[in-house]
């Protein structure tokens, strides 16, 4: 599954499900696709996800939902995965523009 994150102040996002569902939790929201957050409750959810990157950004994901390896050099962080929700986050916040996703 790929989850797209959009918003009409940013290009879309789209991502590994099973990512984008930790992200959108980390964000406070219910980890459920499709969802949306309305303009005014941006900046929580992007302050939130940036606290979760900061207490946990040095955990690694996988790099696909098909690695199950357990190697270290096909993951990668999740500061990286976060980076270009945080970026849309951003800019949402900033336009005071609403944040929607779906697969």
């Amino acid at each position: 599954m790929l989850v797209t994150f959009r918003t009409p102040a940013y290009a879309d996002i789209t991502m590994f499900g099973d990512v984008a569902l930790a992200l959108i939790e980390y964000m406070g929201h219910s980890p459920t696709v499709p969802g949306a957050l309305a303009a005014e409750d941006v900046p929580g959810a992007l302050q939130r996800l940036r606290q979760a990157v900061e207490a946990k950004g040095g955990e690694a994901l996988p790099a696909s939902p098909e690695d199950d390896s357990g190697s270290r050099e096909e993951r990668v962080s999740l500061a990286h995965r976060a980076l270009p929700l945080v970026k849309l986050l951003e800019a949402a916040a900033e336009a005071e523009a609403y944040v929607m996703w779906d697969r």
